[in-house]
């Protein structure tokens, strides 16, 4: 009778599995609440992007034999298609790259300076002009517009990176994205939602005056007189053929052969400074990635123009509070990890610059000592106040 009654106790209990897994059958088994994938685990390369495809084209290069860095160049290549609201080969490229042959880390910083066809006084004047709705809170440069664009760092970028550490060939490297752009794949959830959002933005902003020209875009990134929406088959054939004229021609072909030429035809006719020469002139830099060091660890970034050492100006300030005591959802942590990244902003806004016509404190802005002095300005009981001398801004809206 006793086993029986066990037998009936085990056939009607909650089974241990039930009693364990979360509410939410969406959420996997351990982690935070909506972290609905595990992580994966490999034993010979990875890939992490934003985007599924972008992160299948990566694996498939690691796959045929490229390096870490033919995977990025194929990542990155296949990004400013499917992903077009966050990258592109107009934006400009950073990147921190261990070679584990000579133990060594490199870093590139392939951004782009500001056309030479204006002077500051044009610029402000300019500026000026501009719809105040359009420009940043402090009055600044608008960030739609040809007075924001520089010239696009992002392919020579690739051949630089390539040089030294690439494996395949760049036509193989780029050779999925072009097989996308011309063969379609389907928009995904949020790059949708962003992309209808952008070009609504586009479209008022062209309205205030603030943007010379969309014509293109609504050719190109509007088919039939809308953003695509998720799952409809985009293709972008002209997207195609620059790369592969990249692909054929080398880093050349865009800044010194016909895409350049194109492109400085195309400033020309909507009024903006940006010329051939400035195309012509553009090279990436080799440059040394500077690091602290947080609890035993080396965090490495790259230096100015960039704004990579924030990061490392950050980690300084909380180094020196139990954030683990204060725990993750306490307010004080919250308080002291935004109170450290106003200060580091603040740095930010008066220090970062070009280093090509700045002097820039690098060595003081990352030291302990400051970082201490920082510290000490924060209040655990009240915040800095917005009219403080402490400028902060932000957003979320660039990949890796």
């Amino acid at each position: 009778m006793r086993i029986s009654l066990a037998i009936i106790a085990l056939l009607t209990a909650t089974p241990l599995w039930a009693q364990t897994a979360p509410k939410d059958q969406g959420d996997r088994y351990s982690g935070a609440p909506g972290a609905s994938r595990s992580a994966v685990i490999a034993q010979n390369g990875m890939a992490a992007t934003s985007q599924p495809l972008a992160t299948q084209v990566a694996l498939d290069i690691l796959k045929a034999g490229g390096s870490a860095v033919d995977a990025a160049i194929a990542a990155n290549a296949t990004l400013g298609l499917v992903e077009p609201v966050g990258s592109g080969v107009g934006g400009d490229l950073f990147a921190i790259i261990w070679d584990p042959k000579t133990q060594k880390l490199h870093g590139l910083n392939a951004s782009g300076c500001a056309p030479m066809g204006q002077s500051l006084k044009q610029l402000q004047e300019r500026t000026k002009k501009t719809p105040r709705s359009a420009r940043d809170t402090d009055g600044t440069i608008a960030d739609w517009g040809s007075a924001s664009v520089t010239i696009p760092g992002a392919v020579d970028g690739w051949f630089e990176m390539h040089a030294k550490f690439g494996k395949l060939p760049m036509a193989q490297n780029l050779a999925p994205a072009i097989h996308y752009a011309d063969k379609g794949f389907p928009v995904s959830e949020l790059i949708a939602q962003y992309w209808k959002t952008n070009t609504a933005a586009f479209e008022m902003l062209k309205t205030e005056g603030v943007i010379e020209e969309i014509d293109n875009m609504r050719r190109v990134y509007m088919p039939g007189g809308k953003a695509p929406a998720e799952g409809a088959l985009f293709k972008n054939p002209d997207l195609a053929i620059t790369l592969t004229e990249i692909a054929e021609g080398g880093r050349d072909a865009f800044y010194k052969g016909p895409l350049a030429k194109a492109m400085d035809g195309y400033f020309k006719r909507i009024g903006a400074a940006h010329r051939y020469e400035d195309f012509a002139a553009h090279k990436s830099e080799w440059v040394e990635p500077v690091s602290t060091n947080y609890r035993g660890y080396d965090v490495w970034e790259i230096p100015p123009n960039g704004q990579g050492i924030a990061a490392l100006q950050i980690l300084n300030i909380l180094e020196g509070y139990d954030l683990k005591a204060m725990g993750r959802g306490s307010a004080d942590f919250w308080h002291v990890f935004i109170e450290a990244k106003k200060r580091a902003f603040a740095d930010r806004a008066k220090y970062y610059a070009d280093p090509a016509f700045a002097k820039i404190p690098l060595k003081e802005l990352l030291s302990k000592e400051r970082a201490e002095k920082q510290r000490a300005s924060i209040d655990l009981g009240k915040a800095t106040l917005a009219d403080a001398p402490l400028p902060v801004d932000g957003g979320a809206d660039t990949i890796y």
